[in-house]
């Protein structure tokens, strides 16, 4: 019965969104590829779960623990704004620019991997 119902409510969506959803995967795995070329990473290492983020942490220039605050329930959402801003911050951005990224994260993470921003440590 269950099973029925979540059928049911995945026929129920128009064929779009799983071109849309496809594409923003997409262009998520693209430009987390460049940010990490960018910052001198090899940008495979961005597509590896878990080791992504390991690598992101040496990126932004924190100690591996802090991946582990990623799972704590609110702390998470500090860590992901925090984090996002030391990003940013990387790349000689403002904090504006970090809530363009919390906020709108499709246009303001490729302006970051795409644009003329250069990577500081």
């Amino acid at each position: 019965m269950e099973n029925l119902a979540l059928q049911n409510a995945s026929a129920s969506l128009p064929p779009w969104i799983g071109f849309v959803w496809s594409a923003l995967a997409i262009l998520s795995l693209v430009t987390m590829w460049f940010i990490f070329e960018k910052a001198g990473k090899p940008g495979w290492k961005s597509i590896i779960p878990i080791y992504n983020v390991l690598v992101f942490l040496q990126i932004i220039g924190k100690p591996w623990w802090w991946i582990i605050l990623a799972f704590i329930p609110i702390v998470g959402v500090i860590f992901y704004i925090w984090a996002m801003n030391l990003l940013s911050k990387r790349f000689g951005k403002s904090e504006l620019f970090t809530v363009g990224i919390i906020f709108l994260p499709y246009v303001f993470l490729p302006i970051l991997a795409f644009g003329s921003a250069q990577y500081t440590k």
